[in-house]
């Protein structure tokens, strides 16, 4: 089946002028190889071999004969095509020929066209004078029309007026766009001063119709046809101007007129004038109250009239509802701003406050029932600003707070003067002594809370932090009062005359303002109590606590003189005379609620403690033998267990009195066994370890037994064994001072050994 050497190189050429067919050929054979062997690999297939040769002959020349149809086909319609292609060139060269001819025609006859250029010349003057002997009628009778259209406008004729102004506008911006298309800039200077009177009638139908336009919330309630008037001419202006800026090839003068923005602007600035721009407001709380509410009253009416009938006047695009809404909330911004720049009191700070945050918005004003859905402010912001509220909430914190402390100050100097009164203060129904000073300072702190709860939690806030403030505040002065009174107390103990029963008026009223604190911020969850104001309770209480116990002491002090002496070694009543006077005492402490009566009474044993402690270091007294150091500890003993019984009877429970420290002294003393002190002495600093050495050696000398050495041993005992106070320890020892040893005195006129 292979192709010989000539055969090669005929088909070479062809195959390199077309691969394509080269390539289908061989696809062709290898797909009859591959059908061929499929059908003939089995022998019995072999049979049919004469009738797959006759259907493929079939086949083929099947094939050859629609190969050589399409082919024919293509070949008629290449000739058909060619003939054409020759007959449209024929028909070109015809035409360029022609052509020629007509180019040398036309140089031939160039010179009798310059007579044409004249013609045309003349045939443009021509038109142009048609034009003007048309329009000349209309220009003959312009001033007769600006007459006629000056007394339609003063006869409020304005429809008709504004079409003849509209028609010689027409007239005259015809006549300038001519002249401009022709370059004669020259002229229209005398057009303009020809047609000057459009001028006057323009200004004289505007001012008409923004006088219309500022009086439109009156006209469309009694003749809402002028309005509508108005409007209409208005919105034929803007068909005007929107035509004229769209063709864009001339824009007469005064154009474009914009008369609707300018509708928009008298609207606005007749709103503003009219309610904004009145004479000075007054700041005071009344005067601004009156303004304030005539302008919700205003605002609201004409809202009504804007959405139920000026809205019908004007066309949907207006929004004339939402540019009203917006006007009037604008100028309250900038007016309630205005107002805010005065110097205000704080009733009228209040007022704008609540205006502003609560009254706007309510169904009283822009919230009325009559307005809504369609008017909403939402959209606009805050009246005031965040800043703004801010600032404002903080200078009504200001003020308030000065009139608070005005008024407290007057309190206090009134509760000052009460003190020195020639009767007890008033009782509570279960005889407590108190005043009035915590009912009026609470209820004057709680109403300013309060009222700021009207208005903003961030006010109330401020206005609750405040009160907290001036309440320490307060309460340092009180303090101070106190420290006062106590000094002219010790200059003339008569004066007061009840002078104990007023302190314990101020601890319980230092009580109901500690319990009702918590409960002024109207939020449970704000009631927190600064540590400061704590604190500020705490010094309160403790100063009174102090003056009463000052006092009790100066009453016990005669008394202690006379401890320890030989005297009442023999069985004084010294200590009988100290228990009238705490019983006398404790009785007046009954008069104090619970938890500072129990106090008075444990620092009143403390001090009691305290003080015939100090007596007995006072170094007064020695015992001389044994015998009276054994009377010397039953006396102690018989001190001891009357002022303890006295104490418990109180209602003091032996645990919590420090009288114990005499009882432990007594053993101390007691001890028969000098050799036995310093395991005593051990015991005792442990119980007592702000005990000191000098309190201990006082001790030992009230013995009288003690060698030098064993002092020695017993305070070297002392320093080998520190102590430290624990956290709980109530300290009696150190506030205890022990008199300084003498020196002994030098011979006269001697040396010194």
């Amino acid at each position: 089946m292979g192709m010989s050497a000539e055969e090669e190189r005929a088909a070479s050429p062809r195959d390199e002028e077309w691969p394509e067919a080269e390539k289908a050929e061989k696809l062709a054979r290898g797909a009859a190889l591959k059908w061929a062997s499929g059908v003939f690999y089995c022998p019995e297939k072999l049979e049919g071999l004469g009738q797959y040769r006759n259907r493929e002959t079939q086949r083929n020349s099947s094939i050859q004969s629609r190969l050589k149809s399409t082919v024919q086909s293509y070949l008629e319609g290449v000739s058909t095509g060619l003939e054409q292609l020759r007959s449209a060139s024929r028909e070109v060269q015809s035409v360029c020929d022609d052509l020629g001819a007509v180019r040398w025609a036309l140089l031939d006859s160039a010179d009798r066209f310059q007579g044409l250029q004249q013609m045309r010349a003349l045939m443009a003057e021509h038109v142009q004078l048609a034009s003007v002997v048309q329009v000349l009628p209309q220009l003959f009778s312009v001033h007769e029309v600006f007459a006629h259209t000056l007394q339609l406008l003063r006869g409020q004729q304005l429809l008709e007026a504004h079409a003849e102004l509209m028609m010689m506008e027409h007239l005259r911006d015809n006549i300038l766009s001519q002249l401009h298309l022709r370059g004669l800039s020259s002229a229209e200077a005398t057009v303009l001063s020809y047609f000057g009177g459009l001028q006057e009638l323009n200004e004289s139908l505007a001012k008409q119709l923004w006088d219309i336009v500022g009086s439109s919330l009156r006209l469309v309630r009694e003749d809402p046809v002028l309005f509508v008037t108005a409007v209409r001419i208005i919105e034929r202006e803007e068909k005007i101007d929107d035509t004229l800026l769209l063709e864009a090839t001339f824009l007469p003068p005064g154009r474009p007129k914009g008369w609707r923005q300018k509708f928009y602007h008298v609207l606005r600035e007749t709103i503003v004038g009219t309610h904004f721009h009145a004479a000075r407001t007054d700041a005071e709380g009344p005067g601004l109250a009156r303004h304030l509410a005539a302008l919700q009253k205003a605002i609201v009416a004409e809202l009504r009239v804007v959405k139920d009938l000026m809205v019908q006047c004007v066309p949907a695009h207006y929004n004339i509802l939402s540019v009203c809404t917006a006007t009037y909330h604008q100028a309250l911004t900038s007016h309630l701003e205005d107002i805010l720049r005065e110097d205000l009191d704080k009733q009228a700070l209040f007022l704008l406050l609540e205006w502003a945050l609560r009254v706007y918005h309510s169904p009283e004003m822009m919230g009325h029932p009559d307005l809504l859905p369609e008017v909403d402010v939402s959209a606009l912001g805050p009246l005031m600003s965040p800043e703004l509220v801010d600032q404002t909430e903080r200078k009504y914190v200001v003020k308030v707070k000065a009139s608070v402390l005005e008024w407290m100050q007057r309190t206090l100097e009134v509760e000052f003067k009460e003190w020195f009164r020639e009767e007890e203060p008033e009782t509570d129904h279960q005889g407590f002594f108190q005043s009035a000073l915590p009912v009026i300072v609470m209820q004057m702190l709680n109403e300013n809370i309060q009222v700021a709860s009207l208005i903003a939690d961030s006010l109330q806030q401020k206005v609750y932090n405040m009160a907290l403030e001036e309440l320490e505040a307060f309460l340092g002065r009180l303090r101070e009062a106190l420290v006062q009174c106590g000094k002219e107390h010790q200059k003339d103990r008569t004066t007061p005359k009840y002078y104990i029963s007023y302190l314990l008026a101020m601890l319980n009223n230092n009580l109901a303002l500690s319990s009702a604190v918590s409960s002024l911020h109207p939020d449970a969850a704000c009631r927190e109590v600064p540590t400061s104001l704590r604190a500020a309770l705490d010094r309160m209480q403790k100063k009174a606590c102090q003056l009463l116990l000052e006092e009790l002491l100066l009453d016990l002090q005669p008394l202690c003189l006379h401890l320890p002496s030989r005297k009442w070694l023999c069985g004084s009543q010294v200590v009988s005379s100290m228990c009238e006077v705490i019983d006398k005492y404790a009785k007046a402490f009954s008069r104090v609620r619970k938890p500072v009566c129990m106090l008075l009474l444990t620092e009143s044993e403390l001090l009691v403690a305290s003080q015939y402690l100090r007596a007995l270091m006072q170094k007064k007294m020695v015992c001389k033998s044994e015998e009276e150091r054994g009377q010397f500890c039953d006396r102690l003993l018989q001190d001891a267990t009357q002022l303890r019984e006295l104490f418990c009877g109180l209602g003091l429970d032996q645990s919590q009195q420090s009288l114990e420290a005499v009882f432990a002294l007594r053993e101390l003393i007691y001890l028969k066994d000098p050799a036995l002190l310093s395991l005593e002495v051990l015991g005792f600093i442990t119980k007592y370890p702000d005990v000191s050495d000098e309190h201990i050696s006082t001790l030992l000398d009230l013995r009288g037994d003690v060698s030098r050495d064993l002092r020695h041993a017993v305070l070297e005992m002392m320093a080998q064994h520190p102590q430290v106070l624990p956290e709980s320890y109530r300290p009696i020892f150190s506030t205890i001072l022990v008199p300084t040893q003498e020196l002994p005195f030098c011979l006269r006129k001697g040396k010194c050994a």
